[in-house]
């Protein structure tokens, strides 16, 4: 099945218009491969029915199945390891010395898909930390697609998504089996706040946070987007916070509010002291 050039340009803008996901020519195959089945599923005939019902417009539901499969929900436990040990051996420590007065301590992880990143900050945090279980953890987790939400809320995982990041120990300690799955404990599923956020679009109002995970995101975005993002982010995070983005990702010329703190093998952002 081809994709016809008028089709991919109305996907394109209709997709970046919702989500700010930016798709390139390279990503026929991505669209066929995730737009065929939700096109069967909605009883239509390939995509061209499925760009056609979308230029009739009021079908809010499908238009979202739509945007929710072009997103990217890569993830896996404790990915890329460096930020989680930067976390334990020096920012946790420096935020629980600076915080220990209130004992309150708040983070958010955007585009935290099916849970498995803001599940391994609260293992690291309950591992490591027993002095945070008298503190008030408030932990918000958000994502764009329903979808991978509602899986992050039920805390199961199969196999494949359990050997990936997770010792034994770490198993046998915050898992139960639940028939050919595993389930986080309750106690660390009572730990997060999953909501749907858009990036993009105008944010509630969700407070301060201690430190801010945005890993693997705005490798989507325009240059314009990342910028609008990041200032975004600035107004969010505490004047002492850290801001955590991927490997790929920087704030360098997108935001001069930042930089750069190096630690091991991996970084992380702080905000500038003082104005610019």
């Amino acid at each position: 099945m081809t994709i016809l050039p008028v089709e991919f340009e109305f996907l394109r803008k209709i997709v970046e218009c919702d989500s700010a996901i930016v798709l390139d020519e390279t990503k026929n195959y991505l669209i066929e491969s995730r737009l065929v089945p939700i096109a069967k599923e909605a009883g239509l005939n390939g995509i061209s029915e499925l760009v056609n019902k979308l230029k009739i417009g009021g079908d809010k539901e499908l238009r979202r199945q739509v945007i929710e499969a072009m997103t990217t929900n890569e993830t896996s436990f404790f990915r890329d390891g460096e930020p989680f040990e930067v976390l334990q051996e020096e920012i946790l420590p420096e935020l629980i010395e600076k915080r220990k007065a209130k004992k309150e301590l708040r983070i958010w992880c955007a585009a935290a898909s099916t849970g498995q990143e803001p599940y391994s900050l609260c293992m690291l945090m309950r591992d490591n930390f027993p002095e945070l279980l008298n503190w008030k953890i408030d932990f918000v987790a958000t994502d764009i697609n329903l979808e991978v939400l509602e899986q992050a809320k039920s805390g199961i995982y199969n196999s494949v998504e359990m050997k990936r990041g997770l010792t034994p120990e770490q198993v046998s300690r915050h898992f139960t089996q639940v028939g050919t799955s595993w389930q986080i404990s309750e106690e660390l599923r009572n730990m997060v706040q999953f909501k749907p956020l858009n990036l993009i679009q105008t944010w509630p109002n969700i407070g301060m946070f201690d430190f801010v995970f945005i890993r693997n995101v705005l490798i989507y975005f325009s240059l314009e987007t990342k910028k609008e993002i990041i200032a975004k982010i600035r107004k969010v995070l505490q004047p002492d916070g850290y801001l955590f983005l991927g490997t790929a990702e920087t704030t360098i010329n997108i935001d001069p509010n930042f930089e750069r703190r190096i630690f091991l093998r991996t970084s992380c952002y702080k905000m500038k002291r003082g104005p610019l």
